[in-house]
């Protein structure tokens, strides 16, 4: 067997495999992918800084490199097994099932894992060893080692270990219909393993969401004004489009969910644990409000970053159902599979308007914002304040339990820190010479922005024009008019909010309580 024909039945038993197991995961459940369980995994393993770097590199492009980068070292992994079955096919075939054990081992140890999750990987090991067996025997055969059924005793010789090789024209014959047998083997795996993919990748996305019918809010909220988008080009919308809302979070597939069979639990330290379906709680008095949503992975001048309206539940009518026993400082909220946020609860208490969302937008939630139900708490941070998928809903302590970004050293208290964004000019762009919109974003969540000033080069700070005032947790969109210079310009924008504190200059990565600094693009002006 040649080295390239081991190798590759390794890589097309690996590939086997993996589509047979992504197939049988959309019927159980699509998270239990090998290559997914295994991503998530990595996920849960990867330093934060590393996370922040792929966040920052890769932006939403994130989870599709790494799960591309899962594949291609499984694929490696194979060839290593398809070269080891040359000369010991037991230790390649434990190899293989080595690595499907992984994924298996990936799948049950996920926070909402069941026993039924480690079938796609025991399929996939099963796909994966009877591809190898066969690629490898057709490969011997094509490199002439097989034995062949009218081998006489005058006309062969002893091969390799045992094997029996014809005399030289019948085994020249015999290695061409091998090496046709091989080839066609190899394409028809192929075929088949992107048919299961293919099949699999289409079932789980015909899962759709069921469309459900949202009552009207018992508190809507005011007509959007007419935002500045209108009139400068360039600057971001006042809302935000639903479709174009920044996503954000560790799961590499998107819970879908029953919402028939949803439900969401309220206990700990409560005096009346009880548990509401969706259409209980939909039945309680809804509130309509236009809120800002920033995640602690943006970037000074980043797109992690929407304004939308929300309709749902007061989060403090659904725990004053439940009442209070003890002293408890944390909401612990979970979603369906498993993932946990931490609140504090002084925070949620404070008469903010945080809610258990259940609309967006005038629709109900997407799939990928957290459909049927989600937090959205006004001036935190989404780590610790905007549970997608929400189930369940503990009031606990941070001594007794610790949600999955608490656990990893992130702050367990993180209001939104002030800040503004350079829309328009774009970096790097060219612009003519003459008046020129400089515009963006500012936000200060829950404080309100006050004000937002652009300096040109050295120059002295310049006061903008604010665009409509939606509310404190709400954006501004703001603009100047700059009467521009040809020439090479670089612009810098600050906020300051309602209580007169400006937003901190120095720079600051995200972690652990969010990125801060000012904002400073370059721009030619011909």
């Amino acid at each position: 067997m040649t080295r390239s024909r081991a190798a590759l039945s390794g890589i097309l038993a690996a590939a086997a495999g993996i589509a047979a197991g992504h197939l049988v995961a959309a019927f159980v459940a699509p998270a239990s992918s090998p290559v997914l369980a295994i991503g998530s995994t990595v996920i849960d393993l990867t330093p934060t800084p590393v996370k922040e770097w792929a966040i920052a590199t890769f932006g939403t492009a994130d989870k599709t490199i790494l799960q591309g980068s899962v594949v291609l070292v499984t694929l490696a992994l194979a060839a290593v097994a398809g070269l080891l079955a040359r000369r010991r096919l037991a230790l390649a075939i434990g190899f293989i099932v080595l690595l499907t054990a992984l994924a298996g081992a990936a799948a049950l140890l996920r926070p909402a894992a069941r026993p039924l999750d480690a079938l796609p990987a025991a399929v996939g090991m099963a796909a994966g060893v009877a591809t190898l067996v066969w690629l490898a025997r057709s490969a011997r055969v094509a490199s002439g080692e097989g034995p062949t059924k009218n081998a006489g005793k005058d006309d062969v010789t002893a091969g390799p270990r045992g094997s029996f090789m014809t005399n030289p024209t019948d085994r020249g014959a015999l290695a061409g219909t091998g090496r046709r047998h091989f080839l066609g083997g190899a394409l028809g795996v192929s075929l088949l393993s992107v048919l299961a993919a293919a099949g699999g990748q289409l079932r789980s996305g015909a899962q759709a969401v069921k469309k459900v019918v949202l009552p009207q809010a018992a508190e809507p909220a005011k007509a959007l004004p007419r935002g500045l988008e209108a009139t400068v080009s360039g600057i971001s919308p006042l809302r935000t489009p639903t479709e174009t809302f920044y996503r954000v979070d560790t799961n590499l597939v998107v819970p879908t969910v029953d919402v028939e069979a949803w439900t969401l639990e309220v206990d700990g330290m409560v005096e009346r644990p009880f548990t509401l379906t969706f259409a209980e709680l939909a039945a309680m008095p809804l509130i309509e409000r236009d809120i800002t949503m920033t995640c602690v992975s943006n970037e000074v001048g980043g797109g992690y970053i929407g304004a939308a309206r929300w309709l749902g539940v007061r989060l403090t009518d659904v725990l004053d159902r439940a009442g209070t026993t003890g002293t408890p400082d944390q909401l612990l909220s979970t979603a369906v599979d498993g993932f946990t946020i931490s609140t504090p609860l002084d925070v949620v208490r404070d008469g903010r308007d945080a809610m258990i969302a259940i609309g967006m937008n005038g629709a109900q939630l997407s799939d990928v914002h957290g459909f049927p139900a989600r937090l959205v708490t006004p001036g935190l941070y989404g780590f610790v304040g905007a549970t997608k998928w929400l189930t369940k809903l503990t009031l606990t302590t941070y001594a007794a339990e610790q949600a999955y970004w608490t656990k990893r050293q992130w702050a367990t208290d993180a209001p939104i820190k002030t800040s503004a964004r350079i829309d328009t000019p774009a970096p790097l762009s060219t612009v003519r010479a003459g008046t020129v919109a400089v515009g963006g974003v500012a936000w200060a969540q829950h404080r309100g922005v006050g004000t937002v000033e652009v300096r040109v080069d050295d120059g002295p700070w310049q006061q903008t024009t604010l665009g409509p005032d939606v509310g404190i947790d709400y954006w501004r969109q703001w603009y100047l008019a700059w009467d521009v210079r040809p020439g090479l310009h670089r612009l810098a924008v600050r906020a300051t909010d309602l209580q007169g504190r400006q937003q901190v200059a120095e720079r600051a990565t995200p972690f652990p309580d969010g990125s801060s600094g000012i904002q400073e693009v370059v721009v030619t002006v011909a």
